[in-house]
């Protein structure tokens, strides 16, 4: 908790800040940063005007100034994301935001919520620069991110399968591969039921984005690798904000044990809005102890992307004929859930 504390008492030194401008540079656990704002005001470390956050002299007199001298900064040209969206790709993203802005709004019953389209462009952009995208079959399980659209659109794509639990984003793949003469094959899927077995070894490329709980991190990325073809690639997100080190730590183990190696993790490479028409999930300002500015529009809430191959066959934890149970909330890391407040 003290190198949280520090962390946000060095970004105040340079300037005041508001809520939603410490989250776009955290890369700790969201309630973890939370109890440390909480402890920060209590201890009088720091104080704020309504909109926004500022160090007191006590919390000044905290802060080295030879320390401050030191600044890092992420690659501005692509924001840290090791890819650019450039030639075909944005003429891709154009008509792929054309698209989608139809889509179906998230519900809380499924904890949906869609990363930002340019992320999502990116991350084929990333996948062609990989080998992993022309005449590659794809399974992806989760899909309200709608890369299937982004995928179908390269026109390099061999085959494109989605599993998800939301009919209503079947329903709009249909429609999508009406207007549009894509081929997206849609299968209405809850991810802990037990895998068709005509999927199960079938895939090259496997793409997701989990729940983050540890059994629902679990259940997306095992389904994932047990539709692997030998030597398959897969890509999932995962975030800092509300999946604990412990989390990752065994999310990697079980990779290993699946004969899977990491070979890229890219960290804030999707961002994602938390505030919708249906849901909002920044009411967790109420465990705030001083008081918040709504957001502005700043998009906080990133995922880190991994990439990982599998060397051979790949070698499941859990046979993928064996239904999987999956808790779907974490009360302790989960702060952005509303129902968890």
């Amino acid at each position: 908790m003290r190198s949280i504390e520090t962390q946000i008492l060095r970004a105040l030194a340079s300037s005041e800040k508001s809520l939603w401008e410490l989250l776009n540079t955290s890369h700790y656990l969201l309630a973890d940063l939370i109890k440390a704002l909480n402890n920060l005001y209590n201890e009088g470390l720091i104080g704020t005007d309504g909109h926004k956050i500022f160090l007191t002299e006590n919390g000044k007199a905290r802060v080295s100034s030879k320390k401050l001298e030191l600044t890092s900064e992420v690659c501005r040209r692509c924001n840290g994301r090791a890819i650019e969206v450039t030639g075909k790709f944005n003429e891709l993203l154009e008509d792929y935001r054309r698209i989608v802005k139809d889509r179906p709004k998230p519900v809380l019953n499924y904890f949906q919520g869609y990363m930002g389209e340019y992320d999502v462009v990116a991350r084929v952009s990333l996948m062609n620069y990989y080998g992993d995208l022309a005449d590659q079959d794809f399974i992806l399980i989760g899909d309200d991110d709608l890369l299937s659209v982004a995928l179908s659109l390269t026109e390099a794509v061999n085959r494109v399968v989605v599993l998800d639990i939301d009919t209503r984003i079947g329903e709009f793949i249909n429609k999508v591969n009406r207007d549009y003469g894509f081929s997206i094959e849609f299968i209405r899927y809850d991810v802990a039921d037990p895998l068709p077995k005509q999927l199960i070894g079938k895939f090259d490329v496997f793409s997701s984005e989990p729940l983050e709980t540890l059994s629902g991190l679990k259940a997306f990325i095992v389904r994932g690798v047990s539709c692997l073809k030998d030597n398959g690639v897969g890509y999932f997100g995962l975030t800092t904000a509300e999946a604990s080190l412990k989390k990752w730590i065994s999310i990697e183990r079980m990779l290993t044990r699946m004969g899977c190696v990491i070979t890229d993790i890219i960290r804030n490479f999707s961002h994602y809005d938390m505030k919708y028409e249906t849901i909002n999930y920044e009411s967790f300002v109420q465990k705030i102890m001083f008081p918040v500015d709504e957001n502005p529009g700043i998009a906080w809430y990133k995922s880190a992307l991994f990439r990982f191959e599998v060397l051979g066959k790949p070698k499941p934890t859990v046979d993928p004929e064996r239904k999987i149970k999956i808790r779907f909330f974490d009360p302790d890391e989960d702060v952005t859930y509303p129902s968890g407040m």
